[in-house]
């Protein structure tokens, strides 16, 4: 069965009627699988602005309600919305099956932390008065998705706004838009399941940049989550600054692992084939630098390169596929242009765009080693002192992802330290690709230091607001301060 053949069956059995401008290709061939229409920003913020006035006053455990039922949701079309993650962004089931599971997580995450959102008891330098702080809601949230998780970053996102009391506008990419439809058919459920949600909650606005554009600049969105390239990243971030929304913004990685001599070599070899490899190398994690010992160089290389050379390459709905396609024409040029005659291409569907990961063995980290392209290129590099390799790890522009492989605890706290990586996620014995969600998600440098999913992340959703309560009869000044009236 053909990808359209196969998505026009997803379709039809989500009730979604394909039409409108904007076309969906699938990467396994190439060909359309779909249309969408493109949506109106102006009226979708209109609606957001409204809906957040009554959803900010429902009792956040009800809010938590809300979210619960679209996880119930989730888990019963678990698998026919991972089938269209792959029909559309060209991911191994295996890896489709997973982005949904972190859809159903982060649902029952949020839906505790609906009864968590707490604040601070405060000591006061003054008697008879307390001090406290609290989060209220903050607003419009504008998510703006990327191809290579169509539906989990939305879900990061939108499962903490809405217990936080905000309403949802989703752009997602003009590249999966079909994944996002079936998602919100799936939110309509639960909001009919749920009964008494403003209209305009959540809301789709398809299109490309343009569309994108002038929801970022509406001032009606009061925060814009942006999962993306740095490159969008530093034209979203100022135009959002400029009007004094904020934003939080999950952008490029170029990450890096490090090989220690003690290191299990196995364990670091399936590691590093999964995290550079996986997703076709198109993750915001994957590994794209390798820092490796130079007593364990040869060993480990030789076998990274056998289990580069076996995987198998092809249509990512067969079941013993492991590395599926790349998204489209212009990421493989991406990789021609740092592999040249070097890129090995694998014979699968026609019309795809389908390589075998490269190993690059490099004595120097420069050109385009410290870019991030998003293929399965890994560069290897070699050293001899662990202080060479942190500071290899640290000198790129971005700081998403690290890890280490050692058997050696002086060296994993080390490099986990302030003095080690600068990464906002630095692993031990596994590699830099494949988060959980109960941590905060996200980078420093040029990833743009945004914290989404789990830990305390849910306050970037919400305004905080310090209260001082005066319960005695006399009004004392802070610092001291006397500002009496004469007699």
């Amino acid at each position: 069965m053909t990808p359209a053949d196969d998505a026009q069956q997803l379709l039809d059995l989500f009730g979604v009627h394909s039409a409108g401008k904007l076309v969906s290709y699938s990467p396994i061939n190439g060909a359309p699988i779909g249309r969408v229409t493109v949506g109106d920003p102006d009226h979708a913020c209109g609606r957001a602005a409204e809906a957040f006035v009554k959803w900010r006053s429902v009792p956040a455990p009800r809010r938590g309600e809300l979210v619960r039922l679209l996880g119930e949701q989730l888990r019963q079309a678990k698998p026919v919305l991972a089938k269209m993650i792959t029909l559309e962004a060209g991911k191994i089931l295996q890896e489709s099956l997973g982005e949904v599971q972190e859809m159903i997580d982060i649902c029952d995450f949020a839906v505790g932390l609906s009864r968590q959102l707490y604040g601070l008891t405060i000591a006061s330098e003054r008697p008879n008065h307390r001090m406290m702080e609290q989060w209220h809601p903050l607003g419009p949230v504008l998510v703006i998705s990327a191809f290579n998780f169509p539906v989990a970053v939305w879900a990061w996102n939108s499962a903490l706004a809405l217990v936080c009391g905000d309403p949802v506008v989703w752009k997602p990419s003009e590249k999966t838009p079909l994944c996002a439809e079936l998602v919100m058919q799936l939110v309509r459920g639960a909001l009919r399941g749920f009964g008494d949600a403003p209209e305009g909650l959540i809301q789709l606005v398809q299109g490309e940049r343009d569309v994108g554009a002038a929801l970022v600049d509406d001032p009606r969105i009061a925060l814009v989550s942006a999962t993306g390239s740095t490159a969008m990243g530093r034209a979203v971030g100022p135009r959002v600054a400029q009007r004094f929304g904020r934003s939080l913004l999950e952008l490029g990685g170029n990450n890096a692992a490090i090989v220690c001599p003690s290191a299990d070599l196995e364990l670091a070899a399936r590691a590093i084939l999964f995290s550079a490899a996986g997703t076709a190398g198109q993750r915001c994690t994957t590994l794209r630098r390798l820092i490796v010992h130079e007593s364990v160089a040869e060993p480990l290389l030789a076998r990274v390169r056998q289990l580069f050379a076996s995987v198998k390459i092809g249509d990512p709905r067969a079941p013993d596929t492991l590395i599926g396609p790349l998204i489209d024409q212009a990421a493989f040029d991406a990789m021609i242009e740092v592999l040249g005659d070097k890129l090995e291409r694998a014979d699968a569907v026609p019309g795809g765009f389908y390589v075998r990961p490269a190993v690059v063995e490099l004595k120097d980290q420069e050109g385009s080693v410290l870019r991030e392209t998003f293929a399965p290129i890994l560069y290897a590099l070699r050293y001899r002192e662990l202080e060479e390799a942190i500071a290899l790890n640290n000198a790129v522009p971005h700081g998403l992802s690290s890890s280490i492989f050692t058997n050696d605890v002086r060296e994993a706290e080390r490099f986990m330290s302030a003095s080690g990586s600068d990464c906002g996620i630095a692993n031990v014995n596994i590699g830099p690709s494949g988060a959980e969600i109960g941590g905060a998600f996200g980078g420093e440098k040029d990833t743009g230091g945004g914290r989404e999913s789990g830990s305390d992340a849910w306050r970037a959703y919400m305004r905080r607001q310090t209260n001082t309560v005066n319960y005695g009869s006399e009004l004392p000044l802070a610092q001291g301060i006397r500002f009496d009236i004469a007699p």
